[in-house]
């Protein structure tokens, strides 16, 4: 008989099934994933070099890990992830609350129905998502809400404290067999902790006085945030002594992870009849400005920042060009320089300011903007090679423009300045009018930025002149 169609215990061992535990479990079908060429952690990107062989190497070794990263690092996605390294489906006592091991029940209700009907007890099939789940730590957790409780209505049916089936389980106990995560463990309280150092290792707890063995079969993964886990909170050392692997996250090494990221975690809508056409110095400017903030002083690098501003920040760009092609009934969506400004609210809200003077929050960002725009130009131009663009604005040419212009305007523009064409066509944008506009935008900027031409702000426009 095939294990997967057994429905009670003597189906079960007729079968010839065996049960293994959790971390046989995730161990046997992580090495079939490294023999077959298979990702782990499949849309997570930066770690295979970093914390992916680390978090391989405990799982082999069976060990607890904890996560520590600062916020946006992936952690719980790396978490989440783990579910794939259990089976699709294995056998449960079936009704049981805690998941109970056919072959070796631990729980009070599945023993007593084992005793009255033997072999004969029914089993359910458990899915791997069924086996998986996950608490923020928060100050107002209780022993309750993780390992369990008295059930007052048990008791007023007429069964004894002292009888085991008057315990409610909580959470850690009902994913026995399976992956329990706790994010931002620091928050915990110590005597929750505690209460936690016994399930993972003495295999016992006490509710209400009534003490209980329970030898659960869990994996039990956490995540903390440095800053948390030095200052604020702390994991008190019996507990963090039972964690094999503590292993740092960290944000991408690099603007080609940062922009990897960007592209598949921004918010795409089926059905827009407006193509996107970024141009990969607008992608690069959009991680640059992440990167820098990342590395000023005027940033709190202990909170750290978060992936997502890039992301966040990558989609109120698009939104803002966007805009303006619906307004100006463009086809194609190709966001500009002048859409810039509109990252702002966006990326206000995932930095944290050291102590700075009331509104100069808005300038610092401004001029991460700007300082990203001038790093990402210098990769793609000297300024020997736009000496002719710059002569023409000597002679006392000057142009305006706007994120509300539109991006034919800017072919005639680029034709009108001597160099300008060779330019654009360098970064792409030769005979395409929302290329040429983003293009035409990117130059003028950089020149300015470089100090080789003026800028003035006038009516919502901008003029750039020699």
């Amino acid at each position: 008989m095939s294990s997967k169609i057994a429905r009670t215990i003597r189906d079960l061992r007729s079968s010839g099934y065996r049960v293994r535990t959790v971390k046989e479990e995730m161990r046997r079908n992580l090495i079939a994933k490294i023999q077959a060429g298979e990702e782990l952690c499949p849309g997570i990107i930066g770690f295979e070099d970093t914390v992916i062989p680390h978090l391989e190497n405990a799982i082999l070794s069976g060990q607890d890990v904890i996560f520590l990263g600062e916020r946006g690092q992936a952690k719980s996605r790396l978490i989440r992830a783990l579910v794939s390294l259990l089976d699709d489906e294995v056998p449960a006592i079936a009704g049981c609350e805690i998941n109970d091991n056919p072959f070796d029940p631990i729980c009070r209700r599945c023993r007593d129905w084992l005793a009255e009907e033997g072999e004969e007890v029914e089993i359910a099939w458990l899915g791997r998502d069924d086996r998986y789940g996950e608490k923020l730590a928060t100050p107002d957790i209780t022993i309750a809400d993780l390992i369990g409780e008295v059930d007052p209505i048990k008791v007023a049916e007429g069964r004894y404290l002292s009888d085991e089936l008057t315990i409610h389980y909580g959470l850690v106990p009902r994913h026995n067999r399976g992956i329990f995560c706790i994010n931002e463990l620091p928050d915990l309280a110590e005597r929750i902790q505690v209460g936690l150092l016994n399930i993972m290792e003495e295999r016992d707890v006490q509710i209400r006085g009534y003490r209980i063995r329970l030898p659960l079969d869990v994996f039990v993964v956490v995540s903390a945030n440095p800053e948390d886990y030095t200052n604020r909170g702390r994991i008190i050392t019996p507990l963090k002594d039972r964690y094999g692997a503590q292993i740092r996250t960290h944000y991408p090494r690099n603007a080609e992870y940062e922009i990897a990221i960007m592209e598949q975690e921004r918010t795409a809508f089926e059905g827009d009849e407006h193509p996107v056409n970024v141009p990969p110095y607008m992608k690069e400017v959009v991680a640059e400005i992440t990167r820098l903030a990342r590395r000023s002083p005027d940033i709190n690098q202990r909170s750290g920042v978060s992936v997502r501003a890039s992301i966040a920040d990558y989609e109120s760009l698009l939104a803002n060009a966007f805009r303006r092609a619906i307004r100006l009934n463009e086809k194609e969506v190709v966001p500009r320089i002048s859409d810039l400004p509109y990252v702002i609210p966006s990326i206000s809200g995932k930095l944290e300011f050291e102590t700075v003077e009331e509104g100069r929050e808005e300038q610092i960002i401004e001029k991460f903007i700007q300082s990203a725009v001038a790093a990402v130009f210098n990769r793609y131009f000297s300024l020997s090679e736009l000496e002719p663009v710059v002569a023409r604005f000597k002679e006392g040419f000057a142009v305006e423009v706007a994120d509300s212009l539109p991006s034919a305007e800017y072919m005639h523009i680029a034709k009108k300045v001597d160099g300008l064409t060779g330019a654009v066509e360098k970064l792409g944008g030769g005979g395409q009018p929302g290329l040429t506009a983003a293009a035409v935008e990117f130059v003028l900027e950089g020149l300015h930025l470089n100090k080789r031409l003026n800028k003035d702000k006038v009516a919502g426009r901008v003029q750039y002149r020699g």
